[in-house]
């Protein structure tokens, strides 16, 4: 059983380190005996598989996805869908004489930087072609891309670098308009603007010192978030954790917890689902008066029907 590696694949292993590409040829040999080996996605015949960094010389640490199976390929096909470098530092050990500090301290590797820009970028975009095509009224609610100035003084008043994979989400959109249909990303939520990301941000730190200690934590400097339940609700919402690269759930009782790998795997499942409606086995992609919603929704409203797209 051969294992399916696509072109576009092995062009992001080139970016990564030149040990990227034969750590990933080691982990087919591994697939072909056993498929199963990786981690379940929610999305059927999908997995996840991680490349120890250690392991294999110039390569970094590495989320791997892959399909395996019915119903997205044949019976017994393994293809690799993406590699995705996960938020490794770099930076001086003890034994080089440097502090052994974690997290944001060091900075991250450029490669894996430029790499999820990237990948950030290209899911976007997909997703917007999409809105443009089939939901007009949720493509109208975007807004235009935040200048370098912008994300330069976002950064200041968070206090906190800014991965280069939002950045180059926060360029192509800023956010969205406050109309109907802007709530069209995964659990009806929408994309924040830079001034809702600090003013929320800073709320959420000054509840965190009135509120927060070591053993209850509200927020941190280096949650940034991202999306919420309404463009002007932030009862609940992802923000991305810059230290260990997830997107993680936040809600207005403090719960917090991990939801997806990275903002792009968020990206990446959302387009998916958009391109093979029939095989999500969550809330489906549908549309209400021109844009996007997930459901079917648990109040139907008779005068707005939700219809499932289809293809």
């Amino acid at each position: 059983m051969a294992v399916d590696i696509p072109a576009d694949v092995q062009e992001r292993c080139k970016d990564l380190g030149q040990g990227v590409g034969y750590a990933l040829k080691v982990l087919c040999i591994q697939l072909e005996d056993n498929p199963l080996l990786g981690t379940p996605l929610e999305d059927p015949s999908l997995y996840t598989a991680r490349i120890d960094g250690e392991t294999f010389e110039d390569c970094p640490e590495l989320n791997v996805r892959y399909a395996y199976g019915p119903p997205l390929l044949t019976e017994g096909q393994v293809q690799i869908r993406s590699v995705e470098g996960t938020r490794s530092l770099v930076g001086e050990s003890d034994e080089d004489g440097g502090d052994g500090r974690e997290g944001h301290d060091q900075a991250p590797d450029p490669r894996l930087e430029e790499l999820g820009a990237r990948q950030v970028a290209r899911a976007w975009q997909g997703i917007e072609s999409w809105l443009r095509e089939h939901a007009p009224a949720s493509y109208a609610s975007l807004r235009a891309g935040a200048s370098e100035d912008e994300i330069a003084a976002l950064e200041a008043a968070l206090g906190v670098q800014v991965p280069a994979g939002l950045k180059a989400l926060w360029r192509l959109r800023a956010g969205v308009h406050r109309v109907a249909g802007a709530g069209f990303l995964l659990e009806n939520q929408a994309l924040m603007t830079p001034d809702a990301v600090i003013a929320f941000h800073q709320q959420q730190m000054l509840s965190q010192q009135q509120g927060g200690d070591d053993e209850f934590t509200i927020w941190k400097p280096s949650w940034i978030p991202v999306c919420s339940f309404g463009v002007g609700d932030h009862t609940y919402g992802l923000y991305l954790d810059t230290e260990t690269g997830q997107l993680c759930h936040w809600s207005r009782y403090a719960e917090r917890w991990p939801e997806f790998e990275s903002l792009t795997t968020y990206l990446e499942e959302m387009e998916d689902a958009l391109a093979a409606p029939s095989l999500v086995t969550g809330a489906r992609p549908g549309l209400v008066n021109g844009a996007l919603m997930w459901g079917p929704p648990n109040w139907p409203d008779p005068e707005a029907p939700w219809v499932p797209f289809t293809r």
